[in-house]
Protein backbone atom coordinates (compact mmCIF):
# COMPACT_ATOMS: atom_id res chain seq x y z
CA UNK A 1 0.00 0.00 0.00
CA UNK A 2 3.09 2.89 0.88
CA UNK A 3 4.37 2.30 -2.59
CA UNK A 4 0.82 3.35 -4.14
CA UNK A 5 -0.12 6.20 -1.54
CA UNK A 6 0.99 8.97 -4.00
CA UNK A 7 -1.52 7.95 -6.95
CA UNK A 8 -5.56 9.68 -6.66
CA UNK A 9 -8.20 8.48 -9.26
CA UNK A 10 -8.38 10.29 -12.33
CA UNK A 11 -12.21 11.27 -12.90
CA UNK A 12 -13.54 9.91 -16.13
CA UNK A 13 -13.38 11.87 -19.16
CA UNK A 14 -16.17 12.00 -21.63
CA UNK A 15 -14.46 14.07 -24.75
CA UNK A 16 -15.69 11.89 -27.76
CA UNK A 17 -12.58 11.51 -29.66
CA UNK A 18 -12.16 11.27 -33.40
CA UNK A 19 -10.11 8.95 -35.73
CA UNK A 20 -8.46 11.19 -38.75
CA UNK A 21 -10.65 10.43 -41.75
CA UNK A 22 -8.23 8.58 -44.53
CA UNK A 23 -8.67 10.60 -48.02
CA UNK A 24 -12.63 10.21 -49.08
CA UNK A 25 -11.35 8.61 -52.98
CA UNK A 26 -7.84 7.22 -53.79
CA UNK A 27 -6.62 8.30 -57.04
CA UNK A 28 -8.23 6.73 -59.95
CA UNK A 29 -6.34 5.73 -63.22
CA UNK A 30 -7.48 7.65 -66.04
CA UNK A 31 -9.62 6.21 -69.22
CA UNK A 32 -7.60 5.39 -71.93
CA UNK A 33 -8.59 8.06 -74.41
CA UNK A 34 -6.27 10.33 -71.88
CA UNK A 35 -3.21 8.68 -72.48
CA UNK A 36 -3.77 7.49 -76.85
CA UNK A 37 -6.17 8.47 -78.64
CA UNK A 38 -6.60 4.79 -80.04
CA UNK A 39 -5.75 1.00 -78.78
CA UNK A 40 -4.03 0.00 -82.27
CA UNK A 41 -0.62 0.58 -84.73
CA UNK A 42 -0.45 0.35 -88.11
CA UNK A 43 1.64 -2.13 -89.67
CA UNK A 44 4.26 0.99 -90.71
CA UNK A 45 4.09 1.80 -86.65
CA UNK A 46 4.49 -1.51 -86.10
CA UNK A 47 7.89 -1.81 -88.02
CA UNK A 48 9.07 1.23 -86.37
CA UNK A 49 8.76 -0.32 -83.25
CA UNK A 50 10.52 -3.18 -84.56
CA UNK A 51 13.18 -0.40 -86.01
CA UNK A 52 13.62 0.56 -82.54
CA UNK A 53 13.94 -2.90 -80.71
CA UNK A 54 16.91 -3.78 -82.98
CA UNK A 55 18.97 -0.59 -81.27
CA UNK A 56 18.49 -2.86 -77.74
CA UNK A 57 21.27 -4.85 -76.26
CA UNK A 58 19.27 -8.00 -77.61
CA UNK A 59 18.24 -6.52 -80.43
CA UNK A 60 17.59 -9.75 -82.20
CA UNK A 61 15.56 -11.00 -79.54
CA UNK A 62 13.42 -8.07 -78.89
CA UNK A 63 12.65 -7.15 -82.67
CA UNK A 64 11.57 -10.71 -83.09
CA UNK A 65 8.91 -10.68 -79.60
CA UNK A 66 7.36 -7.99 -81.38
CA UNK A 67 7.02 -9.37 -84.81
CA UNK A 68 5.67 -12.64 -83.56
CA UNK A 69 3.23 -10.78 -81.33
CA UNK A 70 2.12 -9.06 -84.25
CA UNK A 71 1.41 -11.44 -86.58
CA UNK A 72 -0.09 -13.78 -84.79
CA UNK A 73 -1.76 -11.52 -82.29
CA UNK A 74 -0.57 -12.86 -78.85
CA UNK A 75 -0.97 -11.71 -75.91
CA UNK A 76 1.97 -10.72 -73.78
CA UNK A 77 1.27 -13.62 -71.74
CA UNK A 78 1.03 -16.01 -74.77
CA UNK A 79 4.20 -15.10 -76.28
CA UNK A 80 6.23 -14.93 -73.31
CA UNK A 81 4.98 -18.47 -72.34
CA UNK A 82 5.54 -19.64 -76.26
CA UNK A 83 7.61 -23.00 -76.23
CA UNK A 84 9.99 -24.20 -79.06
CA UNK A 85 7.71 -27.27 -78.63
CA UNK A 86 5.08 -25.36 -80.45
CA UNK A 87 7.36 -24.00 -83.41
CA UNK A 88 7.51 -25.99 -86.14
CA UNK A 89 10.38 -24.59 -88.45
CA UNK A 90 10.55 -27.56 -90.61
CA UNK A 91 6.56 -27.01 -92.16
CA UNK A 92 6.84 -23.27 -90.96
CA UNK A 93 4.11 -23.80 -88.29
CA UNK A 94 3.02 -22.27 -85.24
CA UNK A 95 0.84 -24.25 -82.66
CA UNK A 96 -0.63 -21.56 -80.76
CA UNK A 97 -1.76 -21.96 -76.96
CA UNK A 98 -4.38 -18.96 -76.06
CA UNK A 99 -5.05 -17.92 -72.49
CA UNK A 100 -8.48 -16.96 -70.92
CA UNK A 101 -10.18 -19.50 -72.58
CA UNK A 102 -9.52 -18.97 -76.08
CA UNK A 103 -9.38 -21.39 -78.82
CA UNK A 104 -5.69 -22.88 -79.75
CA UNK A 105 -4.75 -22.49 -83.86
CA UNK A 106 -2.15 -23.30 -85.84
CA UNK A 107 -0.83 -20.38 -87.47
CA UNK A 108 1.71 -20.39 -90.82
CA UNK A 109 5.16 -18.79 -90.21
CA UNK A 110 6.63 -16.49 -92.69
CA UNK A 111 9.72 -16.50 -94.50
CA UNK A 112 10.31 -12.78 -92.44
CA UNK A 113 9.51 -14.73 -89.48
CA UNK A 114 11.37 -18.42 -90.21
CA UNK A 115 14.61 -16.64 -90.81
CA UNK A 116 14.01 -14.45 -86.95
CA UNK A 117 13.40 -17.44 -85.06
CA UNK A 118 16.23 -19.69 -86.68
CA UNK A 119 18.29 -17.35 -85.95
CA UNK A 120 17.29 -17.02 -82.27
CA UNK A 121 17.69 -20.67 -81.48
CA UNK A 122 20.97 -20.13 -82.72
CA UNK A 123 22.44 -17.95 -80.58
CA UNK A 124 20.37 -19.26 -77.82
CA UNK A 125 23.40 -19.49 -75.05
CA UNK A 126 21.88 -21.17 -72.42
CA UNK A 127 19.35 -23.24 -73.86
CA UNK A 128 15.77 -23.66 -72.83
CA UNK A 129 12.37 -24.86 -73.55
CA UNK A 130 11.10 -21.35 -74.24
CA UNK A 131 11.79 -19.41 -77.21
CA UNK A 132 12.18 -16.10 -75.60
CA UNK A 133 14.65 -15.88 -72.47
CA UNK A 134 16.57 -13.22 -70.52
CA UNK A 135 20.39 -13.62 -70.43
CA UNK A 136 20.35 -15.61 -67.50
CA UNK A 137 17.97 -18.56 -69.62
CA UNK A 138 14.59 -17.34 -67.44
CA UNK A 139 11.56 -16.92 -69.50
CA UNK A 140 10.83 -13.67 -70.09
CA UNK A 141 8.17 -11.88 -67.79
CA UNK A 142 5.04 -10.23 -68.61
CA UNK A 143 6.24 -7.35 -67.15
CA UNK A 144 9.40 -7.15 -68.73
CA UNK A 145 8.21 -7.50 -71.75
CA UNK A 146 5.18 -4.70 -71.22
CA UNK A 147 8.61 -2.60 -69.89
CA UNK A 148 10.48 -3.27 -72.93
CA UNK A 149 7.97 -2.22 -75.37
CA UNK A 150 7.44 1.39 -73.64
CA UNK A 151 11.08 2.15 -73.84
CA UNK A 152 11.23 1.28 -77.47
CA UNK A 153 7.63 3.77 -78.20
CA UNK A 154 9.58 6.51 -76.46
CA UNK A 155 12.48 5.66 -78.57
CA UNK A 156 10.75 5.51 -81.87
CA UNK A 157 9.36 8.73 -80.97
CA UNK A 158 5.71 7.97 -80.74
CA UNK A 159 3.57 10.92 -79.58
CA UNK A 160 1.68 8.02 -77.14
CA UNK A 161 2.13 5.78 -74.92
CA UNK A 162 2.80 2.19 -76.20
CA UNK A 163 2.17 -1.09 -74.28
CA UNK A 164 1.82 -4.40 -75.60
CA UNK A 165 -1.81 -5.31 -76.12
CA UNK A 166 -1.44 -2.83 -78.86
CA UNK A 167 0.34 -4.90 -80.91
CA UNK A 168 -2.73 -8.07 -81.09
CA UNK A 169 -5.28 -5.10 -81.86
CA UNK A 170 -2.31 -4.18 -84.57
CA UNK A 171 -3.17 -7.64 -86.02
CA UNK A 172 -6.83 -7.19 -85.88
CA UNK A 173 -6.75 -4.14 -88.18
CA UNK A 174 -4.54 -5.55 -90.09
CA UNK A 175 -6.47 -8.47 -90.86
CA UNK A 176 -9.36 -6.14 -91.58
CA UNK A 177 -7.96 -4.08 -93.66
CA UNK A 178 -6.62 -7.56 -95.55
CA UNK A 179 -10.09 -8.18 -96.11
CA UNK A 180 -10.09 -10.94 -93.94
CA UNK A 181 -13.62 -12.13 -93.12
CA UNK A 182 -14.95 -10.45 -89.92
CA UNK A 183 -16.08 -14.22 -88.65
CA UNK A 184 -12.62 -15.94 -89.23
CA UNK A 185 -10.38 -12.70 -88.12
CA UNK A 186 -11.36 -13.18 -84.56
CA UNK A 187 -10.69 -16.81 -84.54
CA UNK A 188 -7.33 -16.50 -85.69
CA UNK A 189 -6.46 -14.61 -82.50
CA UNK A 190 -8.16 -17.02 -80.60
CA UNK A 191 -11.59 -16.03 -79.21
CA UNK A 192 -14.46 -18.32 -79.18
CA UNK A 193 -17.14 -17.25 -80.80
CA UNK A 194 -20.14 -16.86 -78.25
CA UNK A 195 -23.77 -16.19 -79.59
CA UNK A 196 -23.04 -12.67 -78.37
CA UNK A 197 -19.57 -11.92 -80.26
CA UNK A 198 -21.42 -13.53 -83.26
CA UNK A 199 -24.17 -11.18 -82.95
CA UNK A 200 -21.07 -7.91 -82.44
CA UNK A 201 -19.87 -9.52 -85.61
CA UNK A 202 -23.04 -9.48 -87.84
CA UNK A 203 -23.84 -5.78 -86.55
CA UNK A 204 -20.64 -4.78 -87.87
CA UNK A 205 -20.72 -6.73 -91.32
Amino acid sequence: MAATAHLTLAAPDNEKCTVQSAPARLPRRKPNAEYRSREHLTEREVGRLIEAMNGNRWGHRDATMVLIAFRHGLRASELVDLRWDQVDLEHALLHVRRLKNGSPATHPLTGKELRALRRLQREQELKSPFVFTSERGTPFTTRGFQAMVERAGEAAGFDMKIHPHMLRHACGFKLANDGVDTRSEPVFRGWLLSRRLLWRLRRAR
